[in-house]
């Protein structure tokens, strides 16, 4: 009998070793025999220390990350993509339809308005012209970004206002998997309550959520369940 909620994204054996070259080629184990997998309507939260590699597990999946061993997969319809074996252009098509992601850093260009830096982004996810724009002015005004501050370039932003260009970027396409690298760290109550309401309407959509979040209330008021990354380096140690 087929599965009928199947994984979105999953993690199967995964391991990951930084190489040291300025160390002499000193290897850095950071995982081992990884599994995790992510349902549509779930928002597991990945927990454990600072280095315990959280974040490699998010750029793993993203592909900014190789991992050395296992498997990643991700679901398209009835299509599953191995991410850790896909070219760069397939993982680019990934990010395009399937993937997105909200890192701790906003890198955009740096003459282009925050208002284009989001439609853009919707636009890349299939959204007609128009309703990207208007979805982005959406974004940014339930984010609390003044308008007057729309076609400016994110470049000369606060923190808190970059990443909240940074979430409405993520947030826009309405992809089926959202990865989210501690989404709030730079925000105050006001945008964490909007960036919560935010998560948990694309949860209660469908979409599979895999994210970090450093701040207690926030963790707890989207995770449908936490997972201990460090349990993964132990595995790699045994």
């Amino acid at each position: 009998m087929p599965d009928t909620n199947p994984p979105a994204l999953e993690f199967r054996d995964v391991a990951k070793t930084f190489t040291l070259h300025l160390r002499g080629g000193v290897q850095l184990p950071v995982m081992g025999g990884a599994d995790l997998a992510v349902h549509p309507g779930e928002c597991v939260v990945l927990g454990g220390p600072s280095g315990a590699g959280k974040s490699s597990l998010l750029k793993m999946a993203y592909g900014n990350y190789r991992c050395d061993q296992g498997r990643i997969l991700v679901r398209e319809g009835e299509t599953v993509i191995d991410v850790a074996a896909a070219s760069p252009r397939e993982v680019l098509s990934l990010r395009r339809r399937t993937i997105s992601y909200v890192s701790q850093f906003l890198r955009v260009i740096p003459r282009v308005g925050a208002r284009e830096v989001v439609a853009s982004s919707g636009r890349e996810g299939g959204l007609a012209g128009d309703v990207a724009l208007a979805r982005a002015e959406e974004l940014l005004s339930r984010l609390n970004l003044p308008e007057r501050l729309w076609d400016l370039p994110p470049a000369t932003f606060s923190g808190g206002e970059q990443q909240r260009v940074n979430i409405a970027r993520g947030l826009i396409a309405e992809r089926p998997i959202l990865l989210l690298d501690e989404p709030t760290a730079s925000l105050d109550a006001r945008n964490r309550a909007v960036v919560v309401e935010l998560i948990r309407a694309r949860q209660a959509a469908g979409a599979a959520l895999l994210g970090i979040f450093h701040d207690t209330d926030v963790r707890e008021a989207v995770a449908t369940r936490v997972v201990d990354v460090t349990a993964f380096r132990r595995q790699h140690a045994a």
